[in-house]
């Protein structure tokens, strides 16, 4: 019988909307002295977390439908601003250069965004998930902090290389790959505290707390 989660949506809607807006602000490049990284990467480590919450709470295949759920929705976001910035400008509308620099996605961006999406989400979910089973349910720190730094490696390097090698000097690129990834785990350690009342406030309203085992972790899986 399929249970009736009561936050379960409203998690899910946080995620998405927190990847979308990342994903917009990513545009801009910003230097705060110790990290130079994307825009979004203030905001995105977010997304981690609560695939963390989403995992620890409901299990992997909850999570699975989510990851997915962001991954078609930034990917409608992309094709819709790919579209409206080919279509001709209305006259009178001078806009065209600043919609083109902030909105005007080029498909290597898409791809590297999506691509170090899928993979670095779903590591991060399964790594949580088998952690879970093997320290058996104990020290949930390990696991929030261990997926994040398996799944932001991921992330960090997948989306910097395939969105701006051969556009960026060598030497950014690499500063971008170790700026975006410390930060995003430095932001993983800080909000532990925050991801332990979360998780504790939902595991005894929703009742559920779920273990992996058995579970099909096939991304592509539709069970």
């Amino acid at each position: 019988m399929q249970k009736n989660y009561k936050y379960l949506g409203a998690i899910s809607v946080f995620f998405v909307s927190i990847l979308l807006i990342s994903n917009v602000a990513s545009s801009k490049i910003v230097d705060l002295k110790w990290f130079t990284f994307d825009g979004g990467t203030l905001l995105f480590p977010l997304s981690y977390i609560f695939d963390d919450i989403l995992t620890e709470v409901y299990g992997y295949a909850k999570s699975r439908s989510t990851i997915w759920l962001g991954f078609f929705m930034a990917l409608m976001m992309s094709v819709i601003f790919i579209v409206v910035d080919k279509l001709p400008p209305a006259a009178g509308w001078n806009q065209q250069a600043a919609f083109d620099a902030i909105l005007g996605l080029t498909p290597r961006i898409v791809c590297a965004s999506l691509i170090a999406y899928f993979f670095g989400e779903f590591a991060n979910s399964f790594v949580l998930a088998k952690m879970k089973i093997l320290t058996k349910g104990k020290w949930l720190w390990t696991r929030t902090i261990g997926s994040t730094i398996v799944g932001e490696l991921l992330d960090s390097v997948i989306f910097v290389v395939i969105a701006f090698t051969g556009i960026l000097p060598n030497s950014l690129v690499v500063t971008l790959i170790i700026s975006n990834y410390l930060f995003k785990t430095g932001v993983e350690i800080l909000f532990t505290p925050i991801t332990y009342k979360i998780v504790g406030f939902l595991k005894r309203k929703e009742n559920e707390d779920y273990y992996d085992v058995g579970t099909d972790f096939n991304p592509f899986s539709i069970k």
